[in-house]
This record gives C-alpha cells, sequence and structure tokens, in this order.
C-alpha cells in the first residue's frame, strides 16, 4: 500500500476530535469510486462526488452546496483514486474528520443478511464471493482494503446488495437441480437491494397506502433488474446466482438459455471468453451491433440495430412485470428508477404502453416532464418515477452499525 495514503488518511482519522465527524461512503464500481460526506448529526449530506474512467482519463468530480470540482488527474488504479479523494477532503473540506465509512458490497453471499463491520474474517469471508460478482466484487474489495490502510482503526462497514432479498420464500430462490446444490449456495440471490431498500423507505414515507401493498420496481440503468415487493419487503426478484440474469442490461445479457452456454463450450469456447462476451460484450451493447451499452446514446441513434435493441429492451422488461404480478398476485404500484428509470421518458412510455389490463395507465404529459406520479387519473395502479438514493441507504446502514459497535464497547 501507497505510504503517502496511509499517512493521507491517518491525518484524517487525526483530525476527528478537533474537526468535527462525519460519515464517508464509498462505492468502488469497474472503473470508478462514487463517494459522500454526511455529517453524523442528521445525517445531512455535505458532498457527493466520484473518481470516473479509473485506469484511463481519470477525472475527479465533486460538489457540494456552494461549490463544484471536475478535474483531471492521475488515477491509474483504485488506489490513486481514493488518495485524490483523501486529498480532497483535507483540502477542500477543512479537513472534516472521518468517524466511520461504509461500502457498498455486491455480494454477501448467505452468510450476511445485515450490514456487517469489516474486520479480516469478514473480508476473507467476501474474497470468496468473488466468482459469483466478478465484475463487481473485486472492485469493492479494492476499495475497502485501500481505505482500511488509509483509515487505521476508523469503524468501516459492509452494505450488501444482496441482504435485502434474503428472507424471499423457498420457490423464488431456488433452480430447478438437484436439492444439494441449493444448501451449497447455489440459489437465487437478486441484487441492487440498497436501492430497493431505499425505494421501500421512500414508499412508506411519501405513499404509506401502497407502500404497504403490492409494488413493482424496476431499477433500471446499465445494470438493470426488476423487484416484487409486498408490505416492504423483497418476495422475488428477476436477478438471480449473479448478476447476470433476468433483464438485458448495458453489456450484460440477461435471461439466457443454458444450452446456449453448453453449445458455445462444444464449438471450443472457454469460461474465460464465454465470461467476457456474457459480462462485456452482451446486452444493449451486443444486441445494437456495438453502437452503444448507453440507452441516451441507442435513442438518438436512427440505426435499426439502435431501434431492435430498445425493442428487446421493452420487451423483456414487459414480460417480467407479468410474472412479478402474478408472484405478488396483483398489482398496487409499479416505482422506475435508476439512471434509465428516472431519466429516459421514452422507455417507460413503451413499458407502460397498453398495459391497462393489469391496472396501469400512464399519464403522457406527467411522463415526459419527469413527474413524481406518471400513471393518470384512471389509472388503478400508481406509477411513479423515484430517484434512488443507494448512498443515503449506507450511511444510514454504517451510522446504525458504528453506534452498536460503541454501544457493545461501552458495556464491557
Amino acid at each position: 500500500m501507497n505510504a503517502d495514503l496511509v499517512q493521507d488518511g491517518r491525518a484524517q482519522a487525526a483530525s476527528q476530535a478537533g474537526r468535527g465527524s462525519a460519515l464517508l461512503t464509498l462505492n468502488a464500481g469497474s472503473s470508478s469510486i462514487k463517494f459522500a460526506l454526511y455529517d453524523v448529526d442528521g445525517l445531512q449530506r455535505r458532498a457527493t462526488g466520484m473518481v470516473e474512467a479509473i485506469g484511463g482519463a481519470a477525472r475527479f468530480k465533486a460538489k457540494d452546496a456552494e461549490r463544484k470540482w471536475d478535474d483531471a488527474i492521475e488515477a491509474p488504479a483504485h488506489v490513486s483514486a481514493l488518495r485524490a479523494i483523501l486529498e480532497w477532503l483535507e483540502r477542500d473540506m477543512a479537513g472534516v474528520g472521518i468517524a466511520a465509512i461504509g461500502h457498498r458490497v455486491v455480494h454477501g453471499g448467505m452468510l450476511f443478511d445485515q450490514p456487517a463491520l469489516i474486520n479480516d474474517d469478514v473480508l476473507e469471508q467476501l474474497r470468496t464471493l468473488v466468482p459469483l460478482a466478478p465484475l463487481h466484487q473485486p472492485h469493492n474489495l479494492a476499495g475497502i482494503e485501500a481505505a482500511r490502510e488509509a483509515f487505521g482503526n476508523v469503524p468501516q462497514v459492509a452494505c450488501f446488495d444482496t441482504a435485502f432479498h434474503r428472507a424471499h420464500p423457498f420457490l423464488n430462490d431456488c433452480f430447478a437441480l438437484p436439492r444439494e446444490l441449493f444448501y451449497q449456495g447455489v440459489r437465487r440471490y437478486g441484487f441492487h437491494g440498497l436501492s430497493y431498500e431505499y425505494i421501500a423507505q421512500y414508499l412508506r414515507t411519501h405513499f404509506p397506502h401502497h407502500a404497504r401493498g403490492r409494488v413493482l420496481v424496476a431499477h433500471l440503468g446499465n445494470g438493470a433488474s426488476m423487484c416484487a415487493m409486498r408490505d416492504g419487503r423483497s418476495i422475488a426478484s428477476t436477478m438471480g446466482f449473479s448478476a447476470l440474469d433476468g433483464l438485458p442490461m448495458g453489456t450484460r445479457c440477461g435471461q439466457l438459455d443454458p444450452g446456449v452456454l453448453l453449445y458455445l463450450m462444444q464449438l471450443g469456447m472457454d469460461v474465460k471468453d464465454i465470461s467476457k462476451m456474457l459480462y462485456e460484450r452482451s446486452g444493449l451493447l451486443g444486441l445494437s451491433d456495438g453502437i452503444s451499452n448507453d440507452m441516451r446514446v441507442l435513442l438518438s441513434s436512427e440505426r435499426p440495430e439502435a431501434s431492435e435493441a430498445i425493442a428487446y429492451f421493452v420487451s423483456r422488461v414487459r414480460r417480467e412485470i407479468g410474472g412479478l404480478a402474478a408472484t405478488l398476485e396483483g398489482l398496487d404500484a409499479i416505482v422506475f428508477t435508476g439512471g434509465i428509470g428516472e431519466n429516459a421518458a421514452p422507455v417507460r412510455e413503451r413499458v407502460l404502453a397498453g398495459m391497462a389490463w393489469i391496472g396501469v395507465e400512464i399519464d403522457e404529459a406527467r411522463n415526459r416532464a419527469n413527474e413524481t406520479i406518471i400513471s393518470s387519473g384512471l389509472s388503478r395502479v400508481l406509477a411513479l418515477r423515484v430517484c434512488t438514493d443507494e448512498e443515503c441507504m449506507i450511511a444510514r446502514h454504517t451510522l446504525r452499525t458504528a453506534q452498536l459497535v460503541v454501544a457493545s464497547q461501552e458495556a464491557l
């Protein structure tokens, strides 16, 4: 670990007592680290930002209530990206002291159904899950390891995308495979749990009647999934054993006949080649014949391959709405969130077109204006557009977990 990074982090920890305390949330992806800074008292958000294009033309971006930063930086790896965040905290945020750090971790497996205080044992258990989420877990762990080195004894908490789905009924988690595989961990885990948990809490506050009912949430973005909730709890998810299953995504395939994989293996493709294809060359990118994995680019393109990729995406979302509504035995509300769900009005319109049979009627003007309620007054099912906030959930979990640790230490 770089000595300067460790020194910077220890300086942050040392400054904590004299300069006020804050929570730092880190969301490390394959080529970016998103972060947010919160006051410990009241969890008021101070600032947000990200280091993007790690390993390439990296940029540091951040903003608070009064200022914005957007600078090119040298960040060949995650550790150098974290160093840039540390330097910004010390230089531009008055050296705010960090009381605790929360990390988004994509996969918690069977072991973790709640946020966990990170120690050596927890980190080792999380490493065993890397094969289940190869696109995300290694970078989540790299962010944790770098932050542990940098911040010394500051409490750090892992918040899991799978935890929200751990109470599914057996039928919604199993595959029709030999049963012993289920007990070995070959089961549906579901992902985007931090996003779904935020939406569930948002509904309890703003739409309490619907929150107690049957709700479908569509988290549509570069990663995409849907979750069926009853009384704010996850009942079923489109994502399964890995983050490949269910809906097509930016570069991931979504639902796929396993016979296709057997056929590709017979043609001579090995595990590495197949994995790269399924995770990095499929989805919207593959269907559009390489035009883009970005829905905005596809919507603006006149090429038929772009239109066909969008049509496939929409058709799969519509198909999952029907299946999950059957699982819930009806529908009271549907919520769109995520980058596409929040911002792509044409996609929402196409998904909900002709859905009166299930009780949804869209208000086209509200939808185009990106209002919160996008269903018409005649719609039996409430349709919403809600901006998710995974960082907020990480901060809440981190504060609660850190407080429990302090309380247990004081009791000793």
